[in-house]
């Protein structure tokens, strides 16, 4: 699985407004609501906070990975959004977040949407490749950067 099946250039926000934990989840799910049909802001809104609830998906390392499972969701799909500045998402290392990562999966994909949890975290682990995102201009070039980091597994 490649993570360029499920995350599309104009998915990308490369500087996110937000300052807060919901504030994220709200404007990068109007970006995914505004792209793909038949999203809905309020129904992604309420599926990313109930998971969050659960506990933080920031993983450390100025990243995060809000995920879950929508009714509707023909596939998965993804959208990224980047904070030059951070936002305190509660992360597991207390350190500001960066780099949110939201996945969509349908509701009876467990398989599919574990997969790509892996596949992206294990992107995650590298320094470089975060380093590499947060100093790519435009979000043609965040999207560059994830497909060439995404061809080297």
């Amino acid at each position: 699985m490649k993570i360029t099946e499920f995350v599309r250039e104009d998915l990308i926000v490369p500087d996110l407004h937000a300052r807060d934990k919901p504030g994220v989840i709200h404007e990068l799910a109007a970006q995914l609501a505004e792209r793909v049909q038949p999203f809905r802001k309020d129904d992604l809104v309420r599926v990313l906070l109930e998971r969050e609830k659960l506990a933080s998906t920031a993983i450390g390392e100025g990243v995060a990975i809000p995920h879950g499972k929508l009714e509707g969701a023909g596939q998965l799909v993804a959208c990224v959004g980047r904070s030059r500045e951070g936002v305190d998402f509660q992360s597991m290392d207390g350190r500001p977040t960066h780099i949110f990562f939201v996945l969509i999966a349908p509701e009876n994909s467990t398989g599919a949407h574990l997969k790509a949890l892996a596949r992206i975290s294990r992107l995650f682990k590298s320094g470089e490749f975060r380093e590499r995102l947060m100093e790519a201009p435009s979000a043609a070039d965040l999207y560059r950067v994830i497909a060439e980091e995404d061809a080297k597994y």
